[in-house]
């Protein structure tokens, strides 16, 4: 410093030889120049200060995010078909949350297209078209193969995609049709697992839901899933004897096939509306 003026040690606060230009511990702030902040800058304080604000943001996004994780595993499962209006007061009341949550919940499931809003109407469970259905099994066929194809060298954790399969035979067993749909679906999100990216499960997860507006076309569940159920076996126990390759043969045939059977349904059914 030019003048000999001496800093303080900013760890112990006695005086130091160092003037604040030299010393280590005294960086510029980024995009500054000369030590000089820019307009505007805001210092590491008073952007906590600012922060606190939001504080109260945070347990109300968790919870509408918990709500939103609850409807989309009840659509889902089927428990609300599509077309369904979801009641402000009937759901918020039944889950014990604010309007201004079920709201936040209701708008992040819009985003995912499980929902639709309908200005003055409410808000329904999506009806989706064949366009949709058709988008949906080309996102399946890139996630749901390339998590086959990235295996690597075996063995490989399948104790997921087992306990789906099992889940679906005894669903099968005890002609709990609805209970296999489920299982079905969570064949295939532990075939996503498989890749080990949380990413990648969240995605197929939102798509899933999505796929099971569609299921309900299906007049006779049995017909349509048990062959899948076969296929889901074959599938297992070829990953068991690590042939990956196979697998994924395997698995995109299945989606080619299961596509054209929605497809085929879904148009007849959208036909006689």
């Amino acid at each position: 410093m030019a003048n000999g003026a001496k800093g303080v040690n900013r760890r112990s606060g006695e005086p130091s030889n160092e003037s604040p230009d030299e010393s280590p511990e005294m960086p510029e702030s980024p995009g500054t120049a000369g030590g000089v902040e820019p307009a505007g800058y805001a210092p590491a304080s008073g952007l906590a200060a600012g922060l606190e604000a939001d504080r109260a943001l945070l347990g109300r996004t968790s919870t509408a995010e918990r709500v939103a994780d609850i409807l989309r595993d009840r659509i889902a499962e089927g428990f609300f078909p599509p077309g369904t209006r979801l009641s402000e007061d009937s759901v918020g009341g039944a889950l014990g949350v604010s309007r201004n949550t079920l709201r936040e919940a209701f708008r992040l499931l819009t985003h995912e297209r499980l929902l639709v809003h309908e200005l003055n109407r409410g808000v329904f469970v999506r009806v989706v078209t064949v366009d949709d259905l058709n988008d949906i099994y080309r996102v399946r066929r890139l996630v749901e193969c390339a998590a086959v194809r990235g295996l690597g060298e075996p063995p490989y954790e399948v104790r997921a995609v087992e306990a789906a399969v099992l889940a679906g035979e005894r669903a099968a067993r005890d002609r709990a049709w609805e209970d296999l749909s489920t299982a079905n679906i969570r064949f295939h999100q532990a075939i996503v697992s498989l890749a080990g990216s949380p990413r990648a499960d969240e995605l197929m997860r939102a798509v899933l839901a999505e796929l099971r507006l569609v299921f309900h076309v299906m007049a006779d569940p049995r017909r349509f899933y048990a062959p899948y159920l076969v296929r889901n076996r074959q599938i297992l126990e070829v990953l068991q004897s690590g042939d990956a390759v196979e697998a994924e043969r395997l698995l995109a045939s299945y989606l080619d096939d299961s596509q054209g059977q929605l497809a085929d349904a879904y148009r007849r059914k959208m036909s006689r509306r």
